[in-house]
């Protein structure tokens, strides 16, 4: 377990050496650890540090390259566990739960009562941010995954139209593969795999059951009748995906969007920094739609920061700025417009946003009142990342094997997350 694993380098590390490295930050300074080291998050990171300079607080960048963080989290080890933490690290999801249950992680909830963040952010966000109920990190933005990308160029050379359900979507795909082009644009990697077959779990299952599934692990959940018809509905798409496909990043799968060269891309809304990045404009060069039937509904994934305990006081009045900061409107808006997400203020001005994260918008809010607003499992909202594991494993395996049957598949996944729970 993924817990076991970080208490036995707690362990590991002499605790005698913490006095040695004892916290040497300037009066009134956060250090914090990012990968936020291109494009467009680097500019944000810019702002953020720059907004919180005019406050009088000091700023020391711990930035780590690597998208994904995985370099950033061994970095984050070494140090915590040497009585050195910086102020804030970029942790999501469950990670946040289990760094707060090893005692790493200080209280925001003087600030977050002061700025009414229980009044701005959805409840089902709020609680990934708490431990014990009490604030101990803070979102950045909102992602939504179950986006559907189109070139409508190809649309019309194929005589198709954008598919709204599974049935139009089938229909559409035969259409684009007739007229000699692909019909899904997709990268062969167990994370794209996790990120598509996602799509259609919520398609299929519907918000509840896929709540019962992939964040409560309900074993009849997960071995029901709906799961084995995502998978069969999954290993459809193959023959609309082209034999180049392993392996390839996400945002060359996109780029194949924004060339023509393929129809449709279900992806989150990261995929739209690509075609801004290309010089290409919302409703005109590409549409962005809900996934396949799922209108209404909104998966959801984070990048937030969790908060670690100082020793100086003035350091720890900066923490809690910085935390005020990273939610106020301002950073919301500057950052998101730069990311292609959107704010996690349900209170947020919108106006500078294009028609993507306006939709975007109006579904997370419409998505938090209905009990439709669900968070990632392929992006680790929903469960730990022992789980999320052992099920990109079993879709991976299953979309690669035809001779794996779909009932198979299913009892192989109960299994999988029973034996990572």
């Amino acid at each position: 377990m993924k817990r076991k694993t970080l208490t036995s380098v707690i362990s590991a590390v002499a605790l005698a050496t913490s006095a040695g490295l004892a916290h040497a930050a300037d009066k009134g300074e956060v250090e914090v650890l990012h990968w936020w080291t291109s494009g467009g998050e680097a500019k944000s990171a810019a702002v953020l540090k720059e907004m919180l300079e005019k406050q009088g607080y000091g700023w020391k960048d711990f930035a780590v390259a690597g998208g994904g963080g995985e370099s950033a989290m061994t970095v984050l080890k070494t140090r915590a566990v040497s009585g050195n933490p910086p102020a804030a690290a970029q942790i999501k999801g469950h990670d946040i739960q289990e760094w707060a249950d090893l005692g790493f992680l200080t209280t925001l909830d003087g600030t977050a009562s002061a700025e009414k963040w229980e009044q701005v952010l959805p409840k089902v966000v709020s609680s990934v941010m708490k431990y014990d109920d009490k604030y101990v990190a803070v979102p950045v933005n909102v992602h939504r995954v179950n986006w559907l990308w189109a070139n409508p160029a190809v649309f019309e050379k194929a005589g198709a139209k954008i598919p709204t359900t599974w049935d139009e979507f089938i229909v559409a795909a035969d259409k684009i593969k007739a007229a000699g082009l692909i019909p899904l644009a997709h990268g062969g990697q167990a994370w794209q795999d996790a990120t598509v077959f996602e799509a259609i779990a919520l398609e299929t299952m519907g918000a509840e059951l896929y709540m019962k599934a992939f964040k409560m692990h309900d074993p009849d959940a997960l071995g029901s009748v709906k799961m084995v018809e995502t998978f069969e509905k999954f290993r459809t798409l193959k023959q609309y995906i082209d034999k180049d496909s392993p392996g390839r990043d996400w945002n060359i799968a996109t780029n194949m969007v924004i060339e023509g060269k393929a129809g449709m891309q279900i992806m989150g809304d990261w995929a739209k920094g690509e075609f801004a990045a290309a010089g290409k404009k919302p409703g005109v060069d590409y549409i962005c739609a809900p996934a396949p039937g799922t209108a209404g509904m909104f998966t959801f994934n984070i990048d937030s920061f969790a908060f670690f305990n100082l020793k100086d006081a003035n350091d720890a009045a900066a923490q809690q700025a910085l935390a005020k900061t990273i939610l106020s409107p301002k950073f919301q808006e500057v950052f998101n417009l730069n990311k292609g997400s959107i704010p996690v203020r349900l209170d947020q001005d919108m106006s500078a946003f294009d028609q993507c994260a306006l939709d975007s918008m109006a579904t997370f809010k419409a998505a938090n009142t209905s009990g439709k607003l669900v968070p990632s499992w392929s992006h680790g909202l929903a469960t730990t990342s022992q789980i999320q594991g052992a099920i990109y494993d079993v879709v991976t395996n299953y979309f690669n094997d035809d001779k794996v049957s779909a009932t198979e598949t299913v009892d192989k996944l109960v299994r999988a997350v029973k034996s990572a729970m």
